[in-house]
């Protein structure tokens, strides 16, 4: 779950990692309020949006007075940055910056362990400065066991070429920065910038946070970051069914049984789909080693009503749940969805049971589902399908 900035901010409170004050506003009026409750003076109205590129949008601007803020406000709530809309601002204190840095950990998957990227450069693209200058960001391992301790923050910052008299209080902000990585369970913790302002404080100035969301049972409090309100329905409601759904851009609805099935099957899919003017896989949904019954009408319950999906292609191999458990699934969905069921669907089965479940499902006979033998051959006909009807 990726946060807002005014929620990383108070995250990074929590932890004692320095940051500004920083009030969240809804509408101009409020906004108004918020700079005159941080004193009147300078303050930074920035659009709360969970993607980068806001300052270059527009989405960040200078207010001087409560007046300018709440102008500042009437121009970024409504704005579109990247797809998307702004609905919040958040208006922070002013800073007198000195000077600029950037620093984050991050899961690195390849590796098993988790790396720590710092920069005396900050407050810019970092992906263009990792391009361009990749001497200029530092990238260090961290070993999952032993953290970032002061010994290690040390090395970090020298490994940045930060100058001597900074490392301890930069050390001293990463150190804390870990601690928010760790106690709350998060994949990413970002800060760029990372500032010395003219009074020689380090202070976050702006940061961004994904919090693992398979560790949510440790966490009753992150419940309440969610944004409900912005989640996906189709999303909301497969997070609901506990089914591990992602929605895409295309039409051909995916449903498999394990985590890399179902990834060559978005494969699979998108190369047969360019026979057939590029049509492409409408999501992600694995519903897991035990494919079960019920388990496989919620997965199509999801993927039949989003508007977006054309035709589905059902592709599973079965293990410690038979084929024919998924095809009484499948038999068993239909009938419940009744009418609302209105798109072809695409079925290969193997493994376990499988003349079984083809057996069940070619009984059916339900004038949506076509049976195929092979996985390119029932790709191919769910793109037609899907290329057919749109």
């Amino acid at each position: 779950m990726d946060l807002y900035e005014y929620q990383a901010r108070d995250v990074f409170e929590k932890h004692g990692v320095p940051v500004l004050p920083g009030i969240v506003a809804s509408t101009p009026d409020e906004a108004k309020a918020a700079a005159e409750q941080l004193g009147g003076g300078v303050v930074v109205v920035k659009a709360q949006v969970k993607t980068g590129g806001r300052g270059k949008a527009g989405g960040v601007k200078l207010a001087r007075s409560p007046e300018e803020a709440e102008a500042a406000a009437q121009a970024i709530l409504g704005m579109d940055i990247k797809g998307h809309t702004v609905h919040k601002v958040m208006v922070a204190a002013g800073a007198a910056i000195a000077e600029e840095f950037y620093f984050s950990v991050l899961l690195d998957r390849a590796e098993r362990r988790y790396l720590a990227m710092c920069s005396y450069e900050g407050g810019m693209e970092i992906e263009e400065l990792a391009v361009e200058r990749p001497e200029a960001l530092a990238k260090v391992a961290i070993d999952p066991l032993e953290g970032i301790d002061k010994a290690k923050a040390m090395e970090i910052v020298a490994a940045a070429s930060f100058p001597q008299e900074l490392h301890s209080k930069v050390a001293d902000v990463i150190v804390r920065l870990w601690h928010v990585y760790k106690n709350e369970d998060a994949t990413l913790v970002e800060v760029n910038p990372l500032v010395r302002t003219e009074d020689d404080e380090i202070i976050a100035l702006d940061g961004k946070v994904t919090l693992d969301e398979n560790a949510e049972f440790r966490h009753e409090d992150h419940a309440a970051l969610e944004d409900k309100a912005a989640a996906d329905p189709l999303e909301a409601k497969a997070k609901h069914m506990n089914l591990n759904y992602v929605k895409l851009d295309g039409s051909v609805g995916i449903i498999g049984n394990g985590a890399g099935l179902v990834m060559s099957t978005l494969d699979v899919v998108a190369y047969a789909g360019e026979q057939f003017g590029g049509v492409k896989p409408a999501n992600f949904l694995d519903i897991g080693g035990g494919a079960s019954a019920e388990v496989m009408a919620n997965g199509l319950d999801v993927i039949l009503h989003d508007p977006q999906v054309k035709s589905v292609f059902v592709n599973v191999f079965g293990g410690i749940t038979s084929c024919v458990a998924v095809a009484d699934g499948i038999v068993g969905a239909l009938q419940t969805l009744g009418d609302e069921a209105s798109k072809p669907l695409v079925v290969r089965l193997d493994g376990n049971a499988v003349e079984e479940g083809r057996a069940i499902l070619a009984a059916a006979n339900h004038p949506l589902v076509t049976i195929e033998e092979t996985m390119d051959g029932a790709a191919a006909k769910a793109a037609e399908l899907a290329a057919a009807a749109a």
